[in-house]
């Protein structure tokens, strides 16, 4: 393991480590990520005996500045291009009603079996003749060979104190694609109810970290069949399950929601476009109709899932600021490109969807495609050949009308100092027409032709010039 510890930092530790005597063992995601081949640049030392007190003394010797949080006995260093945290081994107990536990002093046996899995367990000693030696007393090397999520202790007793520990087990399946071992599946499913004393921020951060990972997919199933979902976020529970009428039943919009998902993490790390997929079709459930004849529709569920957004990352703790209004736009716009894919392509209805996306049509398209789910080839193939013949048309749109992010060339002050008129009914009438007309495509995009139709519409309407310069 001494291969492992070349960071100049290690030997600072080992060489105080052995002045004062003390025990000291890196531990955690460093460990674990030396066995599975990813970089960390974070740092967990237990120290037997005074963490605090140790950092501070590590600090010295580094001339460096050292952060101490006496309220969770804990000190942070910075070190080159590392952070190392220092704490004392302890032992906890816990309480019904809440996550946090009593400490008290203990041993890196006490320590280790605190730990919320095996994988996160395993030690390396940092003193003495012991320095290099791998500590692995519940199986975290086995448990990495076998990509499977244990609990050092019983998993009932492990998710029962820290309920939180129940969504990391499902974010280290979705982010390692590791499977979460049967008992401890069995024990989310037992406190599942028990995820309620956490507070939102924090389920939501895992969340999070699940719809970042490779594969968000893995995480929600995981959710899905444990229970939590439904507890957590109940809107997308929702989405699961197939209704059938004479013999019709129309595609799950849950499985669908996770290719959708999947599909986007694979050309994209942006969260807010990963949650766009999630909330694309929210409201199926809510406008799901059958109609004889014809079968299910869920006409407006893009309407009506726009609309539910800000609820929903209120909700979720969420923020609720232009990353909220950009998922929203795409649940809103998400149909339109499709559409287009389907009919004859307007340049009317190119203008529009540019004048409505904006900076965000870049987004909107690969949200689009990635709506894409169908299994029947043929299908697949046409839907692609014409996002491609929609996407040149936007280019060739955009580049000769210039109606992205539009403003139009006659502004409300304009019109009113044109006609005389004080700001009313009539100054919004001809700004809605002359939007139209370019939209249309009736008139270009420029100052002259906008002032000759505003000209025409006000005198159409019952207005006199009274102004008509540049």
């Amino acid at each position: 393991m001494k291969q492992h510890l070349q960071h100049p930092v290690f030997k600072i530790i080992s060489a105080l480590a052995t002045e004062q005597q003390v025990e000291a063992y890196a531990i955690g995601g460093f460990v674990r990520d030396i066995f599975l081949h990813r970089p960390s640049k974070d740092i967990d030392v237990v120290v037997i005996g005074n963490g605090i007190h140790f950092a501070e003394a590590v600090a010295r010797r580094l001339n460096v500045k050292v952060s101490v949080f006496k309220s969770f006995g804990t000190a942070m260093l910075k070190y080159q291009d590392v952070e190392v945290e220092f704490v004392g081994a302890r032992k906890e107990s816990y309480r019904s009603q809440s996550r946090k536990p009593i400490v008290e002093n203990g041993t890196l046996d006490d320590d280790q079996k605190r730990r919320d899995f095996t994988i996160n367990a395993l030690a390396i000693a940092l003193h003495g003749a012991e320095y290099g030696e791998l500590i692995d007393p519940f199986g975290g090397m086995d448990d990495l060979e076998s990509k499977l999520i244990r609990t050092p202790l019983n998993p009932e007793e492990t998710f029962s104190d820290d309920p939180l520990r129940m969504m990391r087990a499902i974010r280290f399946a979705s982010q390692l694609n590791f499977v979460i071992d049967e008992k401890a599946i069995d024990a989310i499913k037992l406190n599942k109810d028990r995820i309620n004393i956490v507070s939102q921020e924090r389920v939501t951060d895992e969340l999070n970290k699940i719809i970042l990972s490779n594969q968000p997919s893995v995480g929600f199933k995981y959710m899905l069949d444990t229970g939590l979902l439904k507890i957590i976020f109940p809107q997308m529970a929702a989405l699961h399950g197939v209704e059938v009428v004479n013999g019709r039943g129309h595609k799950d919009n849950f499985y669908h929601t996770l290719q959708v998902l999947d599909n986007i993490s694979a050309t994209t790390n942006d969260l807010w476009l990963r949650w766009s997929a999630i909330l694309h079709d929210i409201a199926k459930p809510a406008t799901k109709r059958f109609e004889a004849g014809h079968g299910w529709t869920f006409h407006g569920h893009e309407d009506k899932g726009a609309r539910w957004v800000p609820k929903l990352f209120s909700q979720l703790k969420l923020p609720l600021n232009d990353r909220m209004k950009f998922v929203q736009k795409l649940v809103q716009l998400h149909m339109r490109p499709i559409v287009l894919t389907q009919e004859i392509v307007t340049d009317s209805a190119v203008r529009r969807l540019l004048f409505e996306a904006g900076d965000d049509i870049e987004s909107l398209m690969l949200l689009c495609k990635a709506d894409i789910t169908t299994k029947n080839e043929f299908k697949v193939k046409k839907y692609r050949q014409n996002f491609e013949l929609v996407q040149q048309k936007l280019k060739d749109v955009e580049e000769r009308d210039r109606v992205r992010n539009w403003q139009p060339p006659i502004t409300g002050n304009d019109i009113m100092k044109i006609f005389g008129l004080k700001e009313g009914r009539e100054v919004g009438i001809i700004k809605s027409k002359i939007r139209e007309a370019i939209l249309e495509g009736e008139i270009s995009n420029d100052y002259d032709a906008a002032l000759k139709f505003t000209i025409e519409k006000g005198q159409e309407i019952g207005l006199k010039v009274v102004e008509n310069s540049k």
